[in-house]
């Protein structure tokens, strides 16, 4: 349910583009999202504990604000990328998070399957298809870039969720999320007051991308995340998340008329079949070691 939400989200996200700046439509859908949380949170809160007191502690204060200051820099550098490029190739090379999150654990000791770096080079070869015109290192798009760097920002934020989110129940969870999203809109409310100038017209029409981004993108999806991921091991989920990908081409062929040229989608062809393929491997890995330690 998440990744599905998160592929459309990529079409309402491109047609929110057209009409408010980047950092008025990520700050205004992202504090959307947190009002409709802390609606949820306070009610439910109240009806089993018949009062607030305890609400929120410290432990989740400092949680959700690393969690909202990292996604941020992942949120609007994604935003940004859609100025410059279309949602499918944004979707596609957001997805190399899931490279990422290797990567960064081998600096902490994690071994990491030799067949998962072919995986990588593999990735990087369908990126290149999917980014890359006849050759021509210039043709790659800032928008392109601007995803890459975003994809490394979401793989600290799926690893500080990995770990801030084990051992706790579904209800901090939810209240997590809540105050990621107060942070994370709260700062790029801030930035949209410094650097641009929205209209009330402008937000007028992106008004449905909007309420969809941030109640369903927002709202739901990133607290889904959060919840699915304690029950979850980051393997599954990292398969899982990066099929949000193939969701967003299809949404954007169908609803935006995006389709891809053949050299696009092979390489989107190709980072879908690596990035699987790594899954895989990491997976049979898991249940081998899990079977020998049974």
């Amino acid at each position: 349910m998440t990744v599905l939400i998160w592929g459309i989200s990529f079409v309402a996200q491109s047609v929110g583009s057209e009409s408010l700046e980047p950092f008025a439509y990520n700050g205004i859908r992202t504090l959307t999202g947190a009002i409709v949380l802390a609606v949820f949170v306070v009610v439910t809160w109240y009806a089993r504990h018949r009062t607030l007191r305890n609400i929120v502690n410290r432990k989740l204060l400092i949680q959700g604000t690393i969690l909202g200051l990292v996604f941020t820099v992942a949120s609007n550098l994604q935003q940004f990328a859609f100025l410059y490029s279309s949602a499918g190739k944004i979707a596609f090379i957001t997805a190399f998070y899931i490279f990422f999150v290797p990567v960064i654990g081998r600096f902490f000791g994690r071994k990491v399957h030799p067949a998962t770096w072919l995986c990588v080079a593999a990735a990087a070869a369908g990126l290149y298809l999917l980014s890359v015109k006849e050759g021509d290192f210039a043709s790659i798009y800032t928008g392109d870039i601007l995803a890459l760097i975003c994809a490394f920002f979401f793989s600290i934020h799926i690893l500080l969720i990995d770990r801030f989110s084990s051992g706790s129940d579904n209800s901090e969870g939810v209240r997590l999320s809540c105050i990621q999203f107060t942070v994370a809109g709260t700062v790029t409310i801030i930035l949209m007051l410094i650097f641009e100038h929205p209209t009330v017209n402008a937000v007028h029409n992106a008004l449905i991308p909007l309420l969809y981004s941030g109640i369903m993108s927002c709202g739901i999806a990133y607290t889904f995340q959060i919840v699915g991921q304690k029950y979850t091991k980051p393997v599954i989920a990292s398969l899982l998340m990066c099929l949000e990908s193939v969701f967003a081409v299809i949404a954007a062929a169908l609803l935006l008329n995006e389709i891809p040229s053949a050299r696009e989608g092979i390489g989107c062809a190709v980072m879908f079949a690596a990035i699987t393929a790594s899954q895989i491997i990491e997976f049979r890995k898991g249940s081998s070691s899990d079977s020998r330690n049974d």
